[in-house]
This record gives structure tokens, sequence and C-alpha cells, in this order.
């Protein structure tokens, strides 16, 4: 998600998904309008955010008095009280909000939060739990898995392309994925060309379909 600058972001509900999200917003320089009816996280969140409200968002006159109209996003990270999350998305598409970010606890929450206005909808524990299976195997350091079944992964770089130049190695080619980027010990990351040698240790950034970094990572 990207914010414009001229305009703040509005996020209603500041559980640990969108207190996160708050958070990271602001430290990358946005204005966040965090929002939550409870008034501990509202008093948690006071000195972190632009501004912080306790309000209850699925009232449109509420939303109205917030000045919905001056937001370029809204967040919903409502995930607990499914009635609370589909009545504040609903509030803010009838307001004309045209951007807005909506966390699901199910298939059937999601379908419903696109129904009726939601423009993307996210599965943060769902991510997180796929992401955690994945890096158990220890081969993997790091994985972003998208919905293609197509992922980005860092990983030590497998023993049969050390001290290789990628054109050699031909990772590509032999295992259909490709190196991204590749970070040496004490060194920052460089991009991956043709004549980048592999040292062991090295620890690269890949991409590809999932079951082919999966097997890339345990030749």
């Amino acid at each position: 998600m990207s914010a414009d600058k001229r305009k703040p972001v509005l996020v209603v509900g500041l559980g640990r998904f969108g207190g996160a999200v708050a958070r990271t917003l602001n430290s990358m320089g946005s204005e966040v309008l965090g929002v939550d009816s409870d008034p501990h996280l509202v008093q948690e969140y006071a000195a972190d955010l632009t501004k912080v409200v306790e309000a209850d968002c699925t009232d449109g006159e509420t939303l109205k008095q917030l000045g919905v109209s001056d937001f370029e996003a809204a967040v919903v990270a409502i995930g607990t009280d499914i009635e609370a999350s589909v009545l504040t998305v609903l509030a803010l598409a009838d307001l004309g909000l045209t951007n807005i970010w909506a966390k699901a606890s199910n298939a059937k929450h999601a379908r419903i939060l696109e129904r009726i206005g939601a423009t993307h909808v996210v599965f943060p524990e769902q991510r997180m739990g796929e992401r955690v299976a994945h890096l158990l195997n220890e081969r993997l350091l790091d994985f972003i898995a998208f919905d293609d079944e197509f992922a980005i992964a860092r990983l030590c770089a497998p023993e049969p392309i050390v001290g290789l130049p990628l054109i050699t190695s031909a990772c590509r080619k032999k295992y259909d994925v490709t190196v991204v980027g590749v970070k040496r010990t004490g060194q920052a990351f460089i991009h991956a060309v043709p004549d980048t040698i592999i040292f062991p240790h090295d620890e690269l950034v890949v991409s590809g379909r999932i079951k082919d970094i999966e097997r890339f990572s345990s030749i």
C-alpha cells in the first residue's frame, strides 16, 4: 500500500495487526489517524501516531465527523468482531472511499467484505502460518508467498552451485528459480548478475514458484 503524504491514512482497529500497520505507516512518513473503541489502546498509541481517537466507526456519522473524504486510504483491521468489520467497510464505501484495505478472519468474511466495497482483503494470520510452515524446513531463512504460487525467499547457497558463477550453475534453466541477490558475510546485498560467483555461506534471494524454491533449497 502506498500513501500520498498530502492525505492521511485511516486505521480502524489498533490490535496487533492494525497497530503494526499504523506504526509502520507513521515511520514511513505518512500521517495516520488511528481509531479504536478501546480507550486503553487509544492511550497506548497516542504518542506514536499523528492522531488517535476513541470512536465507533460502524456509524457513518462518526466517520463523517472524522473527515473520511480527506483520507487517501483506510485500513479496517477489525478481525474478531465480524459485524463491526462489515459495518465499518460498508460505511466507508458509502461515504465514497475507494481504497479500503480490510482484514478478514475467514473466506466467507472476505467475500462479504469484497462485495460491500473492500478493495483489498488480507489474511494476516493465514499468511503468517504459511510462512512459518515453509521456514520450518530450516533451509529457508525468509519467505514471502504470493497468491499465484509464486514466492521470493532468502536461503543459504546450496552446495552444488558454490564456487560457480551463476551463468555456469544455470539456476533458472536447471531449477526454474532466479537468483535476484547475494548477501555475503559482512557485506550488503548485491544484485546478482551472470558473472556473480557464489561463495560458501552466501545467502541468496531467489524468486520462482514455491515448489521450485523448495526443491532448489534442498539440492
